[in-house]
């Protein structure tokens, strides 16, 4: 019969050999990530070109001053204001349907291009020239949506959605 084990002895790795196989892993993921490592030594580089490096050591050094500052500046009523309305805008703009906005974004750019093609033009307009200038389709177009954008502001919105409730309006309102 055979005898029990009683010492175990393990095998012993130097401090050559493992920092050796250290490094081994080091290349290994270095070969692996080149491409990666190559893009981010890129834009650390042009990062310390414009000098946001030193920048961003100074705000770390200074950290807890810098962030007084900037906590000071919020605290600011005015500032605490336009903060709210921001998030207020972004809320609203979030509800804006894009895809209907779209072609009356194209026709507002091209109205715009043509202002600006004819802005040397010092014409007056004259009453009677008005009245021709209505029976033009497109000036009609344009007359027909801005009426009927028109309407839609006017439009009531008491039971539609809106973005906040009663309660918090009247908040704010208090805030203000």
């Amino acid at each position: 019969m055979a005898k029990a084990i009683k010492q175990i002895k393990r095998i012993e790795v130097s401090e050559e050999e493992k920092r050796a196989s250290d490094l081994r892993e080091i290349e290994d993921a270095l070969i692996e990530n080149k491409d990666a490592l190559l893009e981010t030594l890129s834009v650390v580089g042009g990062m310390k070109d414009r000098g946001i490096l030193t920048l961003l050591n100074g705000l770390f050094g200074e950290g807890d001053r810098v962030l007084k500052v900037i906590v000071d500046l919020l605290n600011v009523p005015e500032n605490t204001t336009a903060l709210k309305n921001l998030m207020l805008l972004f809320g609203a703009a979030g509800k804006i349907n894009v895809q209907d906005l779209e072609p009356l974004l194209l026709k507002v750019n091209s109205g715009i291009e043509n202002v600006a093609e004819h802005s040397a033009d010092n014409e007056k307009t004259s009453y009677l020239s008005l009245l021709r200038a209505l029976k033009d389709p497109e000036i009609n177009r344009s007359l027909t949506i801005l009426i009927t954008f028109l309407r839609g502001m006017g439009k009531d919105i008491e039971n539609e959605e809106k973005m906040t409730d009663k309660s918090q309006s009247s908040e704010a309102r208090q805030d203000l």
